[in-house]
C-alpha cells in the first residue's frame, strides 16, 4: 500500500492539498524495432507484434495520459517550494511528491485495470492478473526535482509478455511530454517526432547523466565512445532521450539504472524511427539490468556496440 508518512508531516505548507488530493485519488504507422544481437546478428521486428491491438493501445495511451496529467499537478504543486527530503536505503533521495505521485497513479491503474500489474520505484511491485504490467517513475530525476531544476519527469510505460510496448515520458516544469505505442507514431505535445539521421559516430553527440554512474570499467568504456565521438555532454536525465526522439541528439549511454527508469522510453525512441538497448544490443525488457545504449539510427547503434566490444 501507498504510504506517506514522516515527509508529509515535515511539509505543514502542503497538508491540506495533500489529505484533498489523496482523497480524490478513487495517425498508426508500423514501427520497425531496431536491436542488434550480442552475436553480432541484428533483428527487425515490427513493434505491433504484440498481444493488444493497436486500437487497444489507444485507449490504454489516452489513459496513461490522463493520469500523466493528474501526476503533472501534484509535483508542479511541490516544484520549486519547501518540502522535506528522506534518504532511502540505496542512498537515494526521496521526496513527499515522489510518494504521493506513485499513489495517485497506482490509485488509478488498480481502479481501471485492477488485473493489471504495478512495478513503482517507491512502493515496489503488486501483482496482477493477467500479463500486463505498469511500470512507473514517479520522479525520474529526483535531484534536478529537489534542485529545482526543470528537467524531472514522469515515466509510465505498460509492459506486455515482458516487453514495454507503450511509453509516457512528462516533463511537467517544461510543459512538454512525449508518447509512443507499438503501432502509432511517437509524438511530443501531439506532434510527430524523428530521430535524425547520424551514421557515423565520429559525428554524433553523446549524452549521459552523469560521469558517477559508471564504475571503473563502464567509465573506460564511456571514455573510449567519448573519443570516438564528436562532443559529449552531462546532466539532462530522461530529456536526453527525448531529445534523441525528437532529432536533437544522436547517442545515450548510461548505467546504474533501473528498469522503471528507462521502459517508458522504449516504445518513444523506437517509434521515431532510433534504437534502444543494453550494452550488449539486447532488447530492453523488464529483466534488463543496468546498462541502456540509444543511438538515433541502426547504424550509429551498430557502430557504438563495435566500439564498445572492441574498449
Amino acid at each position: 500500500m501507498c504510504a506517506v508518512n514522516t515527509v508529509e508531516q515535515a511539509s505543514q505548507t502542503h497538508t491540506g492539498s495533500v489529505n484533498q488530493t489523496l482523497k480524490t485519488q478513487h495517425a498508426a504507422i508500423a514501427v520497425d524495432v531496431c536491436i542488434a544481437i550480442t552475436d553480432s546478428r541484428s533483428t527487425s521486428s515490427k513493434a505491433n507484434d504484440v498481444s493488444y491491438s493497436t486500437k487497444e493501445l489507444t485507449r490504454f495511451l489516452t489513459f496513461a495520459n490522463d493520469i500523466a496529467d493528474a501526476a503533472r499537478d501534484i509535483t508542479l504543486q511541490y516544484f520549486r517550494q519547501p518540502f522535506a527530503i528522506e534518504q532511502k536505503q540505496d542512498k537515494t533521495p526521496v521526496t513527499i511528491a515522489d510518494r504521493e505521485t506513485e499513489c495517485l497513479i497506482r490509485t488509478r491503474i488498480r481502479d481501471r485495470f485492477p488485473a493489471h500489474g504495478i512495478l513503482g520505484e517507491e512502493f515496489g511491485f503488486t501483482g496482477g492478473e493477467d500479463g500486463a504490467i505498469w511500470v512507473v517513475d514517479p520522479i525520474d530525476g529526483t535531484k534536478s526535482f529537489i534542485g529545482g531544476r526543470p528537467l524531472y519527469s514522469t515515466l509510465i510505460a505498460l509492459v506486455v509478455e515482458n516487453k514495454p510496448v507503450l511509453g509516457v515520458v512528462d516533463f511537467p516544469a517544461l510543459n512538454e511530454r512525449w508518447t509512443g505505442a507499438a503501432g502509432l507514431p511517437s509524438l511530443m505535445n501531439g506532434k510527430p517526432i524523428t530521430t535524425r539521421k547520424t551514421m557515423k559516430l565520429a559525428e554524433s553527440s553523446l549524452y549521459a547523466t552523469s560521469p558517477d554512474m559508471f564504475n571503473r570499467q563502464e567509465a573506460l568504456v564511456f571514455e573510449a565512445i567519448s573519443n570516438a565521438a564528436s562532443y559529449r555532454r552531462f546532466g539532462d536525465d530522461a530529456y536526453a532521450y527525448a531529445l534523441l526522439a525528437s532529432g536533437y541528439n544522436d547517442i545515450v549511454m548510461e548505467s546504474d539504472l533501473k528498469v522503471y527508469d528507462y521502459l517508458a522510453l522504449v516504445p518513444v525512441i523506437e517509434g521515431a524511427g532510433g534504437c534502444i538497448s543494453d550494452w550488449g544490443g539486447n532488447r530492453l525488457t523488464l529483466e534488463s539490468k543496468s546498462q541502456v545504449l540509444a543511438c538515433a539510427t541502426q547504424a550509429l547503434h551498430k557502430s557504438v556496440l563495435k566500439q564498445i566490444q572492441l574498449a
